[in-house]
Formats: structure tokens, C-alpha cells, sequence
């Protein structure tokens, strides 16, 4: 832990025992000495304090009241109280009131160092339990499912040096591609790993709360802010930030964050104190950020700052092999959430599935799956389950493929195929017994039969089911 990022107010009217304090602590602490009340209130107010070592007898003020200064502008802040033999009954009242411990003015030095140590551990116990309070529905399950087609292999090999240094990652891509779960990998295998990581969906905060979201806000500084508020900045301190769509970023808003991410440092709205934060960022947006550029919407310094890593994800649409893997995945998710028992699907629906565009991508395939499971009362989901949007294709991929814009003629066919798969299925694969009962000559059937291109479809169902 780099300590010397952390800042702790000594206050004692004694000279001595200031220097003695500056030079047990110095080592691992920032330090900053104030002699009387006076120039601790000012020192609170122009620097952050996670720690304080107050003396309760000071020349020009009760310590007591000082103390609760302190409380007031940060009721997180841990104070401990160095004291005279005299004055253990004073110490132990401030506890009472807030305070983290107290200690002999002839302490061991070791004994400090402890003590501080503590209670700085503490402050960051505190600060991370807001973090995971405010994260939590976030957390990814232990397994890490983003499919294994060679697109993506080359992805991870990407990922895997990149986790490696602290550089910035821009994730680029369609919404629903993963882009989140990616950078939640890259933060995994990280040296940080053990450190928050805090997400923001920059898209989905209100403007006016967009700012105080990022840098936080001091007490007082507005209207409804009761009290000290962390932004994401500093609950992510020494670990990673992931903020989605970068690109809606207001525009007064990206100066400030050039500067937290070139200086590592920040200031809370209604504040005038720096304070550092060591963070890796991870940006990701589905929109063109150098045509914004090139508009004046995003500015340029800041884009080659997000820009140093750029790791692009395809669409669903251009890796269908990945979706028997995801198929699986969210059943074992959905199976659990509500209490299901589904084992499998149909060889129909992965052909279904495989057919779809997914203009939703990933996030799309797991609502379908969601809602599957959800309505499901069989082991098996059959493509009597699915959606007819889904046997129809979606209206885009229709169009495109429609001969001379016939696109009902085309969704005609999509459904048809469809059903001529159900049906097969219903039958066991019996070409005779599925002629019957669609009501067409047999030579009709092995016509569309071809002309769909089912016949793959239906040697891989015979020979699953020779070998059951």
C-alpha cells in the first residue's frame, strides 16, 4: 500500500512532540503539523485528511469542539486522540463521540505506527463498503463466459498483455457485446485485482448529478447534500474505473476528467482541496468517438488519453458460434434464479438462434433466455417455446434479403422453414408422417426440404438420436 498517498493532521501545541510524530510517520505518511485550533481548521479545509492525531488541550480552543469539526466536514475521517495521563477521561469521552482510539503522549513508537495503521484501515474498510454497497448487483458470477470463437480468442490474447500494464483501455463495439464483462477481466487479471473496481454508465446519470457521480461532493455543497459524498474516482482509488458510453460525456465535464486522469488528482464539488486518486481507466462507448472528434462533440486530448489500448468487439451476429456456449451459461443463471429445472434445448432452437441477426447482441440472447426459463415447465426448450420474432428473423435482416423489396415474402419463407422444423421434430424426423400431416405431397416436402437447407439440420438429429 503506498501509504504516502494518504494525508494525516498532527495537532499538539508541543513542538517536540509534533517532530517526534513527523519523523515516527513520515516514512509511510504524508504529514502535516498544526500547533493550535486555528491553523487545524485551516488545514482542513485546504487539504483531505484520512487521518487526525489531535491533542485535546490546546492554547486557543476546546479539543473536544475541534473534534467534532472534524466529524462534521468528514464523518468518516478517523481521529486519534494523543493524550496526557490527565486526561484519559476526556480521551475516553471522545470515543464516545467519534473518536477511533486514544494514546499515551510517551507512546512506543511501534504502538503508533500500529494504531495508525488501523485506523487507516478502517477509513478504507468504510470507503469499500460503499463501494461494494453501490456495486454489488454488478458483480459477475466466478465464471467467465464471452464465448471461445476465434474472434474472440484473439480478444483474450489482447486482454491478457493489456491486464498486465497500467495502461488505458478503450472498449469499442455495439451495446450488449460485453464490453463490461471485458473490462471486468481486464481489472481480474491485473495486479490490482484485489482492489475496487467501481462501473459507471455515464449515459444513465442525470446531468446535473453526472459531476458529483465522478469527483464526489463536499458537504453543503448543494442543495440535498447532507453530508460528504464519494465519487467514483476516489472509491476506485488504486484500482480501476470503468465508465460506458465515454461518448455522452458532457463536454464541460471531459476537461475535469483530463485533468484527474493526467495529474491523478480530483476536486469535490464545493471543495478546493486536491486530492489524489490512482486509478486505471477503462472507457468503453458504442459510438464513433473520432467522428465526435472531428464535430468538436469530444475533445481530442482526452480521446488519445482513453485511446492508448483499443479493444474492439464484434456483434453477436459475427460469431454465432459463441451462442451455444452463452445458451448454456444463462440457463445455468436463469435455473437458479427461478428455481427451474431446464436441462437443454432443441437442435430447432439452436438452428433458430443461429439464424436470428441479434440486433440486441448478447444482452438480446440473455432476455430471450431469461424469459425462456422464466415461462418454461419442461425439461427441454423446443421451438414451440420461441418467440415468433425470432422464427421470423428480424425486419432488417429481412429486408436485405428480400428479392425486389418483397419483405413479407421473405418473412413468408423464414416462418415456413420454421415450421417445417418444428413439425420434423414433432414427427422424430419422419419425412412420411411430416408430408401427412402438413397436407403436401411427399416430393413437396423434400423440396423445401432443400430449398431451405434443412438437410444438415436433420443428418445431425438422426444421428444424435442412434446415438442416445
Amino acid at each position: 500500500m503506498e501509504n504516502r498517498r494518504y494525508k494525516i493532521l498532527a495537532i499538539d501545541d508541543d513542538p517536540s512532540i509534533l517532530s517526534l510524530l513527523d519523523t515516527i510517520l513520515s516514512g509511510d505518511f504524508t504529514v502535516v503539523k498544526a500547533t493550535n485550533c486555528n491553523e487545524a481548521r485551516a488545514a482542513a479545509r485546504k487539504e483531505d485528511f484520512q487521518i487526525v492525531l489531535l491533542d485535546l488541550g490546546l492554547p486557543d480552543g476546546d479539543g473536544m469542539d475541534l473534534l467534532k469539526f472534524f466529524k462534521e466536514i468528514n464523518e468518516d475521517i478517523e481521529i486519534i486522540v494523543v493524550t496526557s495521563s490527565q486526561q484519559v477521561t476526556l480521551a475516553v469521552k471522545a470515543i464516545r463521540l467519534g473518536a477511533f482510539d486514544f494514546i499515551g503522549k510517551e507512546f512506543d513508537p511501534d504502538e503508533l505506527k500500529n494504531l495508525v495503521n488501523n485506523a487507516l484501515e478502517k477509513f478504507l474498510r468504510k470507503r469499500k463498503i460503499l463501494y461494494l454497497e453501490s456495486e454489488m448487483d454488478k458483480m459477475v458470477a466466478n465464471g467467465f463466459v464471452a464465448g471461445h470463437s476465434p474472434k474472440m480468442r484473439k480478444i483474450y490474447e489482447i486482454v491478457e498483455r493489456t491486464a498486465k500494464v497500467p495502461a488505458n483501455v478503450l472498449l469499442t463495439g455495439e451495446s450488449g457485446t460485453g464490453k463490461e464483462l471485458i473490462a471486468r477481466r481486464l481489472h481480474y487479471l491485473s495486479s490490482n485485482r484485489e482492489a475496487p473496481f467501481v462501473a459507471l454508465n455515464l449515459a444513465s446519470v442525470p446531468a446535473e448529478l453526472l459531476e458529483s457521480t465522478l469527483f464526489g461532493h463536499e458537504k453543503g455543497a448543494f442543495t440535498g447534500a447532507h453530508r460528504l459524498h464519494y465519487g467514483k474516482f476516489e472509491l476506485a482509488d488504486g484500482g480501476t474505473l470503468f465508465m460506458d458510453e465515454i461518448g455522452d460525456l458532457r463536454f464541460d465535464l471531459q476537461a475535469k476528467l483530463l485533468r484527474a486522469i493526467q495529474e491523478q488528482v480530483i476536486e469535490r464539488v464545493g471543495g478546493n482541496n486536491l486530492i489524489p486518486v490512482k486509478v486505471k481507466i477503462i472507457a468503453a462507448t458504442n459510438a464513433n468517438l473520432e467522428q465526435s472528434v472531428k464535430e468538436g462533440k469530444f475533445r481530442e486530448d482526452l480521446f488519445y488519453r482513453l485511446n492508448v489500448v483499443r479493444i474492439h468487439l464484434p456483434p453477436l451476429r459475427e460469431r454465432l458460434e459463441d451462442i451455444p456456449e452463452f445458451v448454456r451459461y444463462f440457463i445455468e443463471k436463469y435455473n437458479r434464479k427461478f428455481n427451474r429445472q431446464v436441462e437443454d434445448m432443441s437442435d430447432l432452437v439452436f438452428s433458430v438462434l443461429s439464424h436470428y441477426s441479434w440486433p440486441g447482441n448478447i444482452r438480446e440472447l440473455e432476455n430471450l433466455i431469461e424469459r425462456l426459463i422464466a415461462l418454461s415447465e419442461k425439461p427441454t426448450i423446443t421451438e414451440g417455446d420461441i418467440p415468433v420474432e425470432y422464427l421470423v428473423n428480424d425486419f432488417d435482416a429481412l429486408k436485405k434479403r428480400a428479392v425486389e423489396g418483397d419483405v413479407l415474402g421473405e418473412a413468408t419463407a423464414a416462418f415456413e422453414r420454421s415450421f417445417i422444423l418444428r413439425i420434423l421434430e414433432k414427427e422424430n424426423w419422419n419425412q412420411i408422417k411430416c408430408s401427412e400431416r402438413l397436407g403436401v405431397h411427399r416430393k413437396t416436402l423434400e423440396y423445401k426440404i432443400k430449398h431451405y437447407d434443412l438437410r444438415p439440420v436433420i443428418v445431425q438429429r438422426r444421428a444424435a438420436a442412434k446415438g442416445a
